[in-house]
Formats: structure tokens, sequence, C-alpha cells
């Protein structure tokens, strides 16, 4: 049985949240390499929606 979106979601938020807060955390110390550094983190993560599930929550915390 396939898990729906919703439920995908619901499981890997909190996970996805953790992961972007880590990303972020090693901006300042990375300054102009961060960029690049995220980037081939992003690409790491799998599955794909996982991946996205923390790029949209850096995006959030980023506007914070």
């Amino acid at each position: 049985m396939s898990e729906s979106r919703a439920d995908f979601h619901r499981q890997y938020q909190a996970q996805a949240i953790q992961e972007a807060e880590r990303l972020l955390a090693r901006r300042d110390a990375l300054q102009g390499a961060w960029l690049d550094w995220v980037a081939g983190e992003l690409y790491r993560l799998k599955p794909a929606p996982y991946a996205a599930m923390v790029r949209r929550e850096l995006q959030r915390l980023s506007q914070a």
C-alpha cells in the first residue's frame, strides 16, 4: 500500500525542519561557499519529495 502525500509530509515534517536548521546553521561559517555546499547537501537527500520539503523549510527559515 502506498502512502499518501499527506502521510509522507506528516511523517517527515519534523525531520525536514531539523535538516533545514542544520543547513542554515552552517551559513555564517561557510559564507560565500554556503550556496554551493547547501546545493550539494540538498542533492544528496533522498527521496526527492523529502529533499523538496527540506528546500521549502530552508526557504521559510531564511525568510524569518
